[in-house]
């Protein structure tokens, strides 16, 4: 059972090209007690409040036009000039294959949300990114919180992956 949380202090920016959707969380997240809640209806104009505020978290949907969710979280993560490199993201999306997944995990994501939403499933969700947080790993193809979940003992032998220089921890 978790604990329970105040989130009084926690800004939160939601994109989704739906405004129904956009409200629906607004209010499924005041409901949370989330202080603060802005929305945007794309990647660019999330880029946007993202380079004028600061958010503690991004709730992004995976298909908008002109910019989706994947090539925002991509840009944020590896772009020069990214205003929020570090910010946890949940995307969100009503496409569940493993591919899916597994194709958000790899672009940076740090939570993965199924649509239809339930409240529970998104408090679930922000409260594994405060009681799980994961560390940002960089490799020549990627840039984003460890993709690993599981909190196994420390290895002890040689790690024959790759060299060290491969993959630093941020």
């Amino acid at each position: 059972m978790s604990k329970s949380y105040d989130f009084t202090n926690l800004r939160v920016l939601v994109v989704d090209d739906c405004k129904f959707m956009r409200s629906i969380l607004e209010r499924m997240l005041e409901a949370l007690g989330c202080g603060f809640v802005r929305t945007a209806s794309d990647g660019i104009d999330a880029w946007d409040y993202l380079a004028t505020d600061e958010f503690d978290m991004l709730i992004t949907d995976w298909e908008m036009e002109p910019e989706d969710g994947p090539t925002l979280i991509q840009r944020l993560r590896i772009d020069s000039e990214s205003p929020a490199r570090y910010i946890p993201v949940i995307m969100l999306t009503g496409y569940t294959e493993k591919s899916k997944v597994m194709n958000a995990r790899d672009f940076g994501i740090t939570e993965f949300l199924a649509k239809p939403l339930a409240a529970r499933s998104l408090h679930a969700r922000i409260v594994n990114i405060i009681e799980n947080p994961r560390p940002f790993v960089r490799t020549a193809s990627f840039f984003g919180p460890c993709r690993r979940r599981l909190n196994l003992p420390s290895f002890e032998g040689s790690d024959r992956r790759g060299s060290a220089s491969d993959a630093v921890e941020i």
